[in-house]
């Protein structure tokens, strides 16, 4: 029996305002969406809106951009096509009333034969999607679809005005789902759409006049401030989250992990290199972490280069010296190899032990002088590892005191807490070579301190980038050879392990032997993910070590790679990764002193990708990168991955938006 409306609430289960009949395959689809409540389904926002006011003119040819329609069906049929399986269902339409033009259009849909008996001739339908030519016809594949009843009212639902399109899943369809939230926006008074955010000026606008906007505008141009509005809402939520974390963080107190420096004044006067004024000030920013009776819970950005391992191994040896044990987690075994080689060269004179655990090795430093380390009666360690450092085998037997996380984005929420979780009070440095955008490092990083390596360090050579089509590998392959006969390294590296049939693109495994072929005189390697421990270990060694002078690889290479002899690095297919993804792969050369060549190789027909990636040709700014990625592409990538343990993001489109993201921190601070 449905609630009365006078009683209704944001939590009142939709199953009681009688407006949906639940049947077992609804109430799935419906659970599915996370729809349970008026509450969810008001916040249930739409992907689009199609103007059903009035509709577009009725394409003659291809169009660049999608249209919607209003057509009638005169014909529908069921094809065979060549190959197993490989049906398709047409429909002829018209322009709904006829079209004394003749215009005709053919909607098509490949392996979905249940159509059949959903469309039929004389039915209406809206349709969206994008016009295309194929042969003397002009054809939309797989168009969105809802039929509608002839002579709906202008008032109704779903013609006559600005209609929402929502996500669905199966068991839910457009319609039903429209007429439900359109029935509650209806029915229901605003005061049970209270504001949230504090009294303020946001464009005239509440919370219950925004929700209304974003599901039913009356013109297009109040979706806009009616999204930033919930945007602001939600942003504002998101920093009170965090600054809830930092409150709690600092009042379980906690226990310094600083040692008197003399370690640390060693480690920099053997140092064959002179530290930036950036990395002295963020070594001294974590110092003064380290001995205070709180947490450190600090985020260290640099560029490609910048020198974050420096600042690592600065707290490190504070701590150990402090008595304490240290780790350092990595994403891959390459990066953890490449630290433990590093830090071993660094630390092992100090005395201080430095082991490496990873799924594949175990292996600690085999010297007498660390005896009493393993018995836990001298100065802590460092254990350097992969995820193995998770499940307990470090065995910190002097007190976890400072856990640095590298390339902290590729570690979920869970798997940082059951590294820091092994220790008392333990210090976290997380950091990010992959430059974050300000707006991002506002949003998601409130918690934490930041500090940014601003400075490369001198003696790296010069990169050039340049722009070349797959159509040029034979020149390409000759400018390599011209490279390796000076006694330089090269990197080709390619987005596919296998060949694909349903992509057109390079793959490192098939390449690998082209390469051999085009470079006969030198020792070609392959590198990519599926390759053992082991085999990784051993390509790995014979580029670094320069038995092999080319490496075939996917993005595996992308962080923990450093040869410095290394000058080459052609990226095939270019335009299938982002901008901050190509600008690390473009790290891993530049790093001796010889001057580098990044050849980012794309397709002849992608001119919108070479438009794109222009900004890698005239910047080595990975700040710079990032925003340009982030404008571009949308928070997309990044959000998987920072957003682990913090609720999903309706308005993430909005993180681009400095001015939007700097009110809900403000907000937020005055908040209680």
């Amino acid at each position: 029996m449905a609630t009365p409306e006078t009683a209704w609430n944001l939590k009142t289960p939709l199953e009681e305002t009688g407006l949906v009949r639940f049947d077992k395959k609804t109430r799935e689809g419906y659970a599915k969406l996370g729809l349970a409540t008026i509450g969810d389904a008001l916040e249930h926002y739409p992907r689009r809106h199609e103007d059903r006011s009035r509709f577009d003119r009725f394409p003659e040819n291809a169009m660049e951009q999608p249209v919607c329609l209003h057509v009638a069906v005169t014909d529908c049929r069921m094809l065979l096509g060549r190959g197993k399986g490989r049906r398709s269902f047409e429909v002829t339409a018209e322009p709904v009333g006829g079209d004394i033009l003749g215009n005709r259009i053919v909607l098509r849909w490949f392996n979905v034969a249940y159509l059949q008996k959903v469309i039929a001739v004389g039915h209406e339908l809206v349709i969206f999607g994008q016009p295309k030519e194929s042969g003397h016809r002009v054809v939309i594949d797989h168009p969105d679809f809802e039929i509608v009843e002839s002579g709906q009212s202008a008032s109704d639902a779903h013609m006559g005005r600005i209609v929402p399109i929502y996500p669905l899943t199966s068991g839910v369809n457009q319609k039903s789902l429209r007429g439900l939230i359109y029935e509650l926006l209806r029915r229901i008074p605003d005061e049970i759409l209270p504001d949230w955010l504090p009294p303020g000026d946001y464009g005239g606008l509440t919370r219950a006049a925004a929700i209304r906007r974003i599901h039913y505008p009356e013109t297009l141009a109040e979706l806009d401030p009616a999204r930033r509005y919930l945007a602001l809402e939600e942003f504002t939520q998101l920093q009170l989250i965090l600054r809830n974390r930092r409150v709690a963080l600092h009042a379980r107190g906690g226990t310094p992990h600083c040692g008197p420096g003399r370690l640390l004044d060693q480690l920099l006067e053997r140092l064959p290199f002179s530290p930036t004024s950036a990395q002295l000030r963020t070594i001294e920013e974590v110092r003064l972490d380290l001995a205070a009776s709180v947490p450190m819970s600090r985020l260290l950005q640099g560029d490609v280069g910048a020198g974050k391992t420096l600042v690592a191994a600065a707290a490190i040896v504070l701590t150990v010296e402090a008595g304490f044990d240290a780790a350092l987690m990595a994403p891959t075994q390459i990066l953890a190899e490449q630290h433990f080689r590093t830090f071993r060269t660094w630390l092992e004179p100090l005395g201080v032990e430095v082991r490496l655990l990873t799924g594949a090795r175990d292996e600690a430093t085999d010297m007498p002088l660390f005896s009493a380390a393993k018995s836990g009666t001298a100065s802590g360690s460092l254990t350097i590892g992969t995820h193995a450092l998770i499940h307990g085998r470090a065995g910190f037997v002097n007190g976890l005191g400072l856990a640095v996380i590298d390339e902290q984005h590729k570690f979920g929420v869970a798997q940082r807490e059951a590294l820091i979780n092994q220790g008392e009070f333990t210090d976290v440095l997380v950091m990010t070579a992959t430059p974050i955008p300000r707006t991002l490092t506002l949003a998601f990083y409130g918690d934490l301190d930041v500090s940014i390596l601003d400075e490369l360090p001198a003696g790296r050579g010069k990169i050039i980038t340049g722009i070349r089509l797959t159509t040029q590998t034979e020149d390409a392959a000759a400018f390599v050879r011209d490279q390796l006969a000076t006694g330089r390294q090269a990197y080709l590296v390619y987005p596919l392990i296998d060949e694909s049939e349903k992509l057109l693109v390079g793959a490192a495994s098939v390449e690998f032997e082209e390469w051999k072929k085009r470079l006969p005189d030198h020792e070609v390697e392959l590198l990519h993910g599926r390759m053992s421990a082991e085999e990784k270990d051993a390509a790995m060694e014979r580029f670094r070590t320069g038995k092999a002078r080319v490496l075939v690889s996917t993005t595996v290479i992308e962080v923990g790679v450093d040869v410095p002899n290394a000058n080459i690095m052609l990226i095939y297919h270019a335009e299938r990764f982002g901008l901050a993804q190509l600008h690390q792969l473009r790290g891993r050369i530049g790093r001796g002193e010889h001057k580098s060549f990044c050849v980012l190789m794309i397709g002849p027909d992608q001119q919108e990708a070479r438009e794109r990636l222009k900004i890698l040709e005239e910047t080595r700014d990975g700040f710079r990168i990032a925003d340009e990625d982030l404008r571009l592409r949308g928070p997309g990538e990044v959000l998987g991955t920072m957003q682990s343990g913090l609720p999903d993001l309706k308005f993430a489109g909005f993180l681009g938006d400095a001015r939007l993201v700097e009110e809900a921190r403000e907000i937020a601070s005055r908040m209680p």
